[in-house]
């Protein structure tokens, strides 16, 4: 159970792209947790907020005690200047400055200043240009709390779907299919939902098309995921498959027969999840010492500052990060 003194924090994202505009609207909007402390820059955010013609009180705070209500609370990273807002124009002072703003947000999650970390998107692109082994806040969130294992998963209220592997080639994706990582993201699949649920109901996927078909178009499934399977149901986990990852969606989540999904690959399970979901659904971190959700967005540069971005998503994140809070968890 949290702290309900604690602040959660929220990161401000990529300036050039919509989360600072997000941010602005969602408060507006009586979307943020009046507790929250958004990581980010106060040049941005007023220029921001000029640019869409709404006024925002921010509150820059001295230190994450200093929180008032009815404000938008800002720890100032003092990154960039009004004129770094170049709305939908890749700006590398804006990905590195998003970059730090997940750093001191994780940092002070670690130091337990803060309860829980929502994050807002990043460009790659833009942050590669000073920080060139950037592939995504998971990787970075991992690389921040020195963890080697952690796990992206999708959350909804109907279905979670975790990736054996991300943001990796297909080729990658494969040699990263071994029984160790599978039985590790099944296992952390099972303990995030068990804040939620007595005996969460998991399905895998297979690998290939139709799971293999008995070995005609792979023996991933037999060499390694079956094996798995049997080896997590002897412990009395309720874990199931391989199954085609072409019907077992319909299954989760038209038929309730899953509660979790295990997916081998990033668009095996994040093209479904978009679809279905694209305005609902919560990345979740599992892994990790702290909690951490996000959007499941980009950085969506081509309407960014228009004020038409949906503040759905960010609100749903904030939702799914108390939800954990608030939960004893697994014993």
């Amino acid at each position: 159970m949290s702290d309900p003194c604690i602040p959660l924090a929220v990161t401000m994202g990529d300036a050039s792209g919509v989360g600072p505009e997000i941010l602005l609207r969602a408060f507006i909007g009586g979307a943020l947790p009046t507790d929250c402390v958004i990581f980010g820059d106060l040049s941005i955010l007023k220029a921001g907020a000029e640019c869409l013609g709404i006024e925002v009180p921010i509150n820059c705070l001295a230190s994450l005690d200093d929180i008032k209500e009815n404000q938008l609370n800002l720890w100032d990273c003092g990154c960039l200047q009004a004129s770094d807002l170049t709305p939908g124009v890749l700006n590398a002072a804006a990905g590195d400055a998003a970059h730090q703003y997940v750093t001191q947000a994780t940092q002070a999650a670690l130091r337990g200043e803060v309860s829980a970390v929502v994050t807002l998107p990043m460009n790659k692109e833009a942050t590669q240009r000073s920080h060139p082994t950037f592939t995504g806040h998971t990787e970075l969130l991992a690389q921040i709390c020195e963890v080697d294992d952690v796990v992206m998963m999708l959350a909804t209220d109907e279905v979670a779907v975790s990736h054996v592997s991300t943001h990796v080639s297909l080729k990658e994706a494969i040699e990263r299919l071994t029984a160790k990582r599978l039985s590790r993201t099944i296992e952390l699949t099972d303990n995030a939902l068990r804040h939620f649920t007595a005996e969460p109901r998991i399905g895998v996927c297979g690998l290939n098309p139709h799971a293999g078909e008995s070995g005609m178009f792979g023996t991933e499934e037999h060499d390694v995921i079956e094996p798995v399977i049997d080896e997590l149901k002897s412990r009395k986990m309720s874990v199931s498959g391989p199954y085609p990852a072409d019907t077992v969606f319909r299954q989760a989540i038209e038929l309730d027969r899953f509660d979790a999904l295990i997916c081998m690959y990033h668009d095996q399970g994040h093209a479904p999840m978009k679809l279905f979901a694209f305005d609902r659904a919560v990345n979740v971190t599992l892994g990790l010492p702290i909690i951490r959700t996000s959007v499941d967005h980009g950085t969506a540069f081509d309407i960014a500052w228009q004020g038409i971005a949906r503040i759905d998503s960010l609100r749903h994140a904030i939702q799914y990060a108390e939800k954990m809070l608030s939960s004893p968890g697994p014993n």
